[in-house]
């Protein structure tokens, strides 16, 4: 009978050694990996407004890659918005020289967060042409 308690401790070290050390060696997800995730979470639960494409911007922080802004503006019960969301990995989806002031655009937004916004995701594009 002893050995047996003995095997069961032994067995669960073992068990919450394992658990915790998949936990401490997981990778941290990139910023690039969190915002793939918003951008899928708001393509299926996001709710559509109209909205209005304001500008394209190329912005280069210090010594980092340039990212490509779409600035956009939508209203969500008469509350006016103004967001920007970073293009650069979605390019392929769209023309950015189309994009210009004025370009009308559907905005899917968080109905329980209406500046949590996007114009374009993997699987869907908000931009008329």
């Amino acid at each position: 009978m002893i050995p047996l308690r003995l095997y069961m401790i032994v067995v669960g070290a073992a068990g919450a050694a394992a658990a915790s050390y998949a936990l401490v060696r997981r990778k941290a997800k990139t910023a690039d990996d969190i915002e793939r995730e918003r951008r899928t979470w708001l393509s299926g639960v996001g709710r559509i407004t109209d909205g209005m494409v304001i500008d394209v911007q190329e912005i280069s922080p210090n010594d980092s890659p340039a990212a490509t802004m779409l600035i956009f503006q939508y209203d969500v019960a008469g509350v006016s918005y103004e967001a920007s969301q970073d293009v650069t990995y979605l390019r392929q989806w769209i023309n950015l020289h189309s994009c210009r002031l004025g370009l009308p655009t559907s905005v899917k937004y968080d109905p329980h967060n209406p500046g949590n916004s996007m114009v374009i995701a993997e699987g869907w594009i908000g931009l008329r042409q």
